[in-house]
């Protein structure tokens, strides 16, 4: 069944754990994903980043997630990831969606604050649920969220001038109202050039400073050890969202497949073996962010 983010989010942080929000650029993705999650009876968040825009146009996808979310047994939300035009954003509403992420987190504060309000004065009259960001998601040229993508390599020290201030965020949310904000304590978006250490206390702070209106999210999962996310979840994370090791992951097996059958294996058979590799690793991802619940 379709429905947006706030309602499932507050059962999440209720019950302490987090739903996955993962990308799905294509039609067997979408399939492993919300499989994944019906086997697992839980629900799911699957979504559309603005970068995935120039290889398969929202119109394209957009109404392929919806489809598949709709005859879904478990609750799905179909979100917008990173929008950071408008005009991209307006297409994703024109499309359907229920949930939104409307990312301006690369302009200044007042900008980012002017413009999230603003916006969430539309959405939410027509049960549109938002999410912001504050504090910049650092990203890799391994990853393409923006054109700004950093060419240096970044350590765990670099990462750390991303930082969102909890009394920031406190303010951020009360003033724009938004349902989900997303928020940098250790992760960033690509691939990391050596294992992220996440400032657990600094998740407490901001679930503690943040409205109860407003759920905490967690971007740039991938890579990072389960445990280490568990233990941002029970501090306060009810969103998490994971996709870039998935995708090379999935990847490297299709590689790996085509090399072990000497290239003979048929396209209809290798793709459905893939969507099987993909729901076994949504699984993987699904029961670690259930943080034991």
């Amino acid at each position: 069944m379709l429905v947006n983010m706030k309602e499932i989010l507050e059962i999440a942080e209720k019950e302490q754990y987090a739903i996955p929000c993962i990308n799905t650029p294509n039609v067997e993705t979408i399939r492993a994903v919300i499989g994944a999650a019906e086997e697992l009876n839980t629900p799911i968040i699957i979504d559309h980043a603005q970068v995935h825009d120039p290889l398969i146009p929202i119109e394209r996808i957009g109404p392929e997630m919806l489809k598949y979310a709709k005859a879904a047994s478990v609750p799905v939300c179909v979100h917008l990831d990173h929008g950071s035009d408008y005009d991209f954003v307006l297409r994703a509403l024109k499309v359907g969606f229920p949930s939104i992420m409307y990312d301006c987190s690369a302009l200044p504060y007042e900008e980012n604050l002017k413009r999230v309000k603003e916006f969430v004065k539309i959405a939410h009259p027509a049960g549109i649920t938002v999410e912001a960001e504050l504090g910049v998601m650092a990203s890799t040229a391994e990853d393409t969220h923006g054109e700004d993508a950093e060419t240096r390599v970044l350590t765990n020290e670099d990462i750390k001038e991303f930082f969102t201030e909890p009394e920031e965020a406190k303010a951020f949310a009360e003033e724009t109202g938004c349902d989900a904000l997303a928020v940098c304590f250790g992760t960033m978006h690509g691939i990391y050039a050596e294992p992220p250490v996440l400032d657990i206390d600094r998740v407490r702070e901001l679930r503690a400073a943040i409205p109860d209106t407003c759920r905490v999210v967690m971007h740039g999962a991938s890579g990072v050890e389960f445990s280490q996310v568990q233990e941002a979840i029970t501090a306060g994370c009810s969103k998490v969202n994971y996709y870039s090791y998935m995708a090379k992951a999935a990847t490297k097996f299709v590689a790996d497949r085509v090399a072990e059958t000497d290239g003979k294996i048929a396209y209809h058979e290798l793709q459905e073996e893939a969507f099987e590799f993909m729901k076994g690793y949504a699984k993987d991802v699904i029961k670690a962010f259930k943080n034991g619940k």
